[in-house]
């Protein structure tokens, strides 16, 4: 494993990551990244790195994804703007010491709670979003004080070179680093005592995916009782109620589905819905399909392709479970996977056993809506849930009788975008059991009907 940080040269039969590690540890014993002075000029660093090299992060994310400027913008760049705007507007705010109530004993002292910084954090990110899912927890990081080992996903190869050539050249490198490796080299890295672990994993396949990796995460730390925070995805449900207008869903599931090519962990899924709405959704999906992406998605600039040869091959094998009613053609030397639905699909095969990660979208039939409730509540518990109705007590249910991470009615995932709800999981979809408060409670969005974009929610 390499290492970009520290100035100087490493000692001389030293691990260059040991080394690192000394280094930025004694710049955090020193006191040096606590003053609100230098936490600002590093998040203004951060935000210079940003619109210096807004044109190739881009390219970057083109290279390794097939993203759109569209996609690389809203999804990465501009949420990790804000994220650096939100921490600057707000840092004075957040080091402030909090006030804690007195009792009859102690009514003449002064009692207040004051927030520290973890020490050395350890950012580990996955390729799927491998700027904002690498420089958003950093963020956090430098507001809080901390010195920072960021490891960018090796996958996403021309991203990781972008990071790690630039991002240091923003920062202070006394306090802050990247480091380079495969699984073989972060797990010698996981094998240093670190005082905080962010761990994002993708993708879940069988036993060797996300919460396997999580898993040798959470142990390494444990070994220093080192607090970490996990996130790792799933199988996110989808409930589809007869009462509201398909096509309307249609959009919205599509629009979120095979956003950067269904590589994102709290897309949708499958759906659950009836007999019915299925053959009535069915041509709603393949109208929404088609205006996104038009009649030859592979030629589309919207439609991103599958991040190599490996996750290919596992997406390919999925397309012979249930029967395909829309799309299904792949292009290997393309890495192209047209976006699909599978239809006639059965809860015992591998489609619906794992957590697909690509532009692939079972429709599964149910009977009625607690019949769906019980599909969810008889799996592992999901990061992400959606219900569509225009009956507000419908949806209620949904929300009331099940559990996961998030849960969203009426909309995809554009929660994302709100700086003020937290990010939530619960079970194998995040595990942060040693965290203060990663996971306060369940983050619900619930914004408007399934029929129309203005209307009032019915009171059925």
């Amino acid at each position: 494993m390499s290492a970009k940080g520290p100035g100087s040269e490493p000692t001389l039969g030293m691990d260059p990551v040991e080394d690192t590690l000394r280094r930025l540890r004694e710049a955090f014993n020193a006191g040096r990244t606590r003053p609100a002075e230098f936490r600002v000029e590093q998040l203004k660093g951060l935000s210079r790195f940003l619109q210096d090299n807004r044109q190739l992060l881009k390219d970057a994310l083109a290279q390794d994804l097939h993203k759109s400027a569209f996609e690389s913008e809203i999804s990465e760049l501009l949420l990790c703007q804000n994220e650096v705007d939100l921490a600057l507007k707000s840092l004075q705010a957040w080091m402030k010491d909090e006030p804690a109530g007195n009792n009859l004993i102690t009514q003449l002292d002064s009692t207040f709670i004051r927030k520290e910084p973890y020490g050395l954090v350890l950012i580990i990110a996955p390729w799927n979003y491998p700027v904002n899912l690498i420089l958003v927890p950093l963020v956090g990081a430098i507001a809080a004080g901390n010195c920072v080992v960021l490891k960018p996903s090796e996958i996403s190869k021309s991203t990781e070179k972008v990071l790690v050539t630039l991002l240091p050249q923003y920062l202070d490198k006394s306090c802050f680093a990247v480091v380079l490796g495969g699984p073989q080299e972060t797990g010698q890295l996981l094998k240093h005592k670190f005082d905080y672990i962010f761990f994002t994993g993708k993708v879940r396949m069988g036993s060797t995916g996300s919460p396997h990796v999580g898993k040798i995460v959470m142990t390494a730390a444990t070994k220093h009782l080192t607090p970490v925070t996990l996130e790792l995805g799933g199988k996110n449900p989808c409930y589809v109620d007869d009462n509201c207008d398909p096509q309307t869903v249609a959009n919205r599931v599509a629009f979120f589905r095979y956003f950067n090519t269904g590589q994102t962990c709290v897309a949708p899924d499958y759906i659950l819905c009836s007999p019915e709405m299925q053959e009535r959704l069915l041509p709603a999906l393949q109208s929404a399909i088609t205006r996104f992406y038009g009649d030859d998605p592979q030629s589309s600039p919207n439609l991103g392709r599958i991040i190599n040869q490996k996750h290919f091959k596992r997406l390919q094998g999925l397309l012979g479970c249930g029967r395909v009613a829309i799309g299904g053609q792949s292009d290997e030397s393309d890495r192209y996977i047209a976006p699909t639905v599978l239809v006639d699909v059965q809860e015992t095969e591998p489609v619906m056993q794992e957590e697909i990660f690509g532009p692939i979208l079972p429709l599964v039939t149910v009977r009625s809506l607690d019949e769906a409730i019980d599909f969810i509540n008889r799996r592992e518990k999901p990061l992400a849930l959606y219900a569509f109705s225009n009956c507000s007590q419908v949806v209620n249910q949904v929300l009331e009788r099940t559990s996961s991470g998030t849960f969203a009615g009426n909309e995809g995932f554009i929660y994302l975008t709100l700086p003020s709800l937290p990010l939530g999981g619960v079970g194998e979809s995040l595990l942060s059991p040693t965290t203060q408060s990663t996971t306060p409670g369940r983050l619900a969005w619930y914004p408007r009907p399934a029929s129309s974009l203005n209307s009032e929610l019915c009171t059925c």
